[in-house]
This record gives C-alpha cells, sequence and structure tokens, in this order.
C-alpha cells in the first residue's frame, strides 16, 4: 500500500459519509468496516515512513490529518486529538499559516466529538484569528461552520445561526454548491432545534 492507492481509497470513501441528523449533523459512515481497513493502511504508510526513516513533511501532515478526521468519525476522538496534535505542532513549526489554520478546524471538531466544547470553541476562534489576513481567509467558512455546529450542540442556537449565515454569504461568494447546501442543511437543522 502506498500513499497515492491510499489517496484513491480516501476519494471512493467519501460516498459513504454522511451527516447523522440524529447527533447534531456529526459526521459518520455508512460502512465502518472500510473505514477501520483505511485506518489500517494509513497507520501502516505512517509506522514504515517511521520506520524508514522518511521524513516527508508534506506526506506526515497528510497522513496525521486523515488519521484524524478518520478516527473522529470512527468515534475515537482522542486517538483523533492525538494526530491532530501532531498535524498542528507541525504546521505551527513549519510557519505554514493555511496548514496551521486548517489543523485548527480539525482539532476543534475531534475536541467536539469528545465532549470538550469549550476548547473546541478555543480553537475555532483561534482559526478565526489566524484567517484575518486576506490571503489566509480561505477556510473562513469552514471555520464558521464548523464553530457553527459546536455552539449547536451547546444549545447555543442564536450564536450557531450567525456562524451559518456568515459561512453561508462566504460560501456563495466561492460558488460551490455542496458547501453551500451543507451551510442551508445545518440553518434548517438549527431553525428545528428553535422550533
Amino acid at each position: 500500500m502506498n500513499l497515492k492507492s491510499l489517496k484513491e481509497e480516501l476519494s471512493s470513501m467519501t460516498d459513504n459519509i454522511y451527516f447523522d441528523s440524529n447527533e447534531c449533523l456529526r459526521e459518520k459512515s455508512s460502512n465502518p468496516s472500510q473505514l477501520i481497513q483505511i485506518i489500517i493502511k494509513a497507520e501502516t504508510i505512517l509506522e514504515q515512513m517511521i520506520e524508514d526513516k522518511l521524513d516527508n513533511k508534506d506526506e506526515k501532515y497528510f497522513l496525521y490529518g486523515t488519521l484524524g478526521n478518520l478516527y473522529r468519525i470512527y468515534g475515537k476522538p482522542r486517538i483523533a486529538i492525538k494526530y491532530l496534535k501532531l498535524n498542528l505542532d507541525h504546521s505551527i513549526n513549519e510557519r505554514n499559516y493555511t496548514r496551521e489554520i486548517i489543523s485548527l478546524i480539525r482539532l476543534g471538531e475531534a475536541l467536539k466529538y469528545d465532549n470538550k466544547h469549550e476548547k473546541a470553541l478555543g480553537k475555532f476562534n483561534q482559526a478565526l484569528i489566524k484567517c484575518n489576513k486576506p490571503e489566509l481567509n480561505t477556510y473562513l467558512d469552514f471555520v464558521f461552520q464548523h464553530k457553527g455546529k459546536c455552539l449547536l450542540e451547546l444549545k447555543r442556537v442564536e450564536e450557531a445561526m450567525k456562524c451559518f449565515q456568515e459561512a453561508l454569504e462566504l460560501r456563495k461568494l466561492k460558488g460551490s454548491t455542496n458547501l453551500i447546501n451543507s451551510t442551508k442543511e445545518a440553518i434548517e437543522f438549527a431553525r428545528c432545534m428553535q422550533n
């Protein structure tokens, strides 16, 4: 198994990921056995890189982030947090602010899945601050979307709606139908919570 074939499997796996309306739109897999197989493959590649003393920073960043996301979706947020902290440390050491923002969002999500909502909000707020520079605002809509979902879980629906509205406006500017629909789904879910 190499990184290229892992990426192909990850691409095909996205069809099995959905937002669970019974759990505040948390990401879930309709095929957990496929998910764990991909986790095992990613860990094997990472272990081999470490054993071979290969220090390809981009590949490690990709694998840490992938493992963090997959473990979160699989329902193992503490393992996800471990990998995503490594990812965040890596991006800070590299002074790669875009990756740092992505890592903060991912870590915030994993903390939310571990029911550490206040810590998650802290990570989302850090990401918001980092997005203040025009060249770094590419992920601002994601920050608002994920922060809004975290606020929803805390039953802070009005604050969540403000975040979703911000995300929606930014996503309309991007013109991404999938992202727009995802935010509209979150807004509709929040409206149902208000009633």
